[in-house]
């Protein structure tokens, strides 16, 4: 006999789990179906593993530098099985603490993978066998997404590995080649070029972390070669031969390295079970489901949301989503907004955050503009923490003076992207705004100064 609930969604990483306590909050029963561990790529393979190693790294580049804050720290070193330990634990009590949090709203996990048989009901396959599952309501899926593979160097878990891998490695590897420079790859870059490995990036694109300005992607790169980090850019890998345990990367236009590890980062899929997508007929733009702007299906009372639509590949992007879904199933009538109000972020040394249309876009779109610059090597904050590498520039509609967008690239830019949300789209003069002094968060509104030509602590300029 089937088990019957309001709503049942597919998967439990942070879309999953967001509409399903936000489900549950306006007083339906709700059940989860998870193939994995709660949480998702996110909480186990992605974004909270990756923070803590970067955290990790970070605290190591500190000590190495710390001389110039007058600290003298001595027999400075990586221990990789406490840094891998203290990553498991983080993401053990993470996944701890977020089945408790289901549990507490009355949330109803099955194991096993779910196919949608109907747009009323879910099979549940396990080990120790099936079981149906009704929903009243309607179905959300967040299935998520896997690494992409390319199928001339396949991954073999072991030498061509993918992000998964990466980030549980038994020892640190003394070399590695990246195929691809966005943001997986660049962020896994700090962390093994922080703890001694020889990092080499290889990107067929022009520059590294190309979904942003080019200004970006250049101080990146400026940053990078600091750390030690190679950068190969308008370069394809063409082959990996990995029979004898070190691989020889071969690259078009006749280079070749060897490294100990291939990590390949070009991206993330979509995923969803074929056999779902068969029997509802599903609508799919490639690999991901269509949705509208409802994050309703092609189908009647099912929703998707997350990487699985292939729009945002971000767990805030997925929380977004999540919140229409779920009040769309419950009887609402919500829509997704602007998807470039949702902030950016690159947790590399230094951060990336961005928000609304970048100066790049501007272009394209035929807005004139002005652009205001912020740099933290002017900030009192900046100079007494030694961090002083970046800037921030402010994007202002000359038309209108309306801000368009905001890039920030420097030390913590991804803590203070969601005040730069709140200027997008505002005509509020600046000086009606305080910020505390000293902070680092002044180098915005020196910026947004700036956008107008009035910037306090910058020579006068045109704009």
């Amino acid at each position: 006999m089937a088990e019957i609930f309001d709503v049942v969604i597919i998967g439990s990483g942070p879309g999953g789990y967001y509409a399903a306590i936000r489900c549950a909050q306006k007083g339906a029963t709700v059940a989860i179906i998870e193939k994995a561990e709660t949480g998702g790529t996110c909480l186990n393979r992605g974004c909270i593993p990756s923070k803590a190693l970067l955290a990790s790294a970070e605290v190591l580049l500190q000590a190495k530098n710390a001389g110039g804050m007058g600290v003298d720290v001595t027999g400075i070193s990586p221990n990789w099985v406490k840094m891998q330990q203290r990553k498991d634990a983080i993401v053990a009590g993470s996944r701890k603490g977020l089945t408790g949090l289901l549990q507490a709203n009355k949330i109803k996990m099955f194991a096993g993978t779910a196919i949608i048989s109907s747009p009323k009901a879910v099979v549940v396959k396990s080990q120790t066998g099936q079981i149906e599952i009704n929903a009243t309501k309607g179905i959300i899926i967040a299935t998520g997404s896997i690494p992409v593979e390319i199928p001339a160097f396949p991954f073999d878990g072991q030498t061509v590995i993918s992000s998964t891998e990466a980030l549980s490695l038994q020892a640190i590897p003394a070399s590695m080649v990246i195929v691809g420079g966005g943001i997986i790859g660049c962020e896994l870059a700090c962390v093994y070029a922080a703890v001694g490995t020889k990092v080499t990036i290889v990107e067929a694109l022009e520059r590294i972390i190309s979904t942003e300005d080019k200004w970006v992607s250049q101080l990146l790169e400026r940053e990078f070669k600091k750390l030690g980090i190679a950068v190969l850019t308008g370069q394809k890998v063409t082959s990996v031969d990995a029979s004898t345990g070190i691989a020889k990367v071969a690259i078009d236009g006749g280079q070749s390295i060897e490294a100990e590890k291939v990590l390949v980062s070009v991206g993330r899929r979509a995923v969803c079970d074929k056999q779902t997508i068969d029997n509802l007929k599903l609508q799919t733009n490639g690999p991901a489901i269509k949705v509208n702007d409802r994050m309703q299906t092609s189908v009647p009372g099912v929703y998707a949301i997350g990487d699985v639509v292939g729009t945002t590949y971000l767990a805030h992007g997925a929380f977004a989503e999540a919140e229409v879904a779920a009040e769309n199933v419950s009887g609402g009538d919500s829509k997704i907004g602007d998807y470039l109000l949702i902030p950016r972020a690159v947790y590399t040394f230094p951060e990336i955050a961005s928000v609304g249309k970048s100066e790049d876009r501007c272009a394209k779109e035929g807005i004139e503009i002005a652009v205001g610059r912020g740099f933290f090597r002017a900030n009192g904050r900046s100079i007494a923490h030694n961090e002083t590498t970046g800037e921030i520039r402010v994007v202002r509609e000359k038309a209108s003076d309306k801000i368009l967008g905001v890039t920030m690239v420097g030390a913590n830019v991804t803590e203070f992207v969601s005040a730069a949300r709140l200027i997008i789209g505002s005509t509020e003069k600046f000086n009606a705004v305080s910020f505390p002094h000293p902070t680092v968060s002044e180098v915005l509104k020196e910026a947004w100064e700036d956008a107008f030509g009035l910037s306090i602590h910058q020579p006068p300029r045109q704009i």
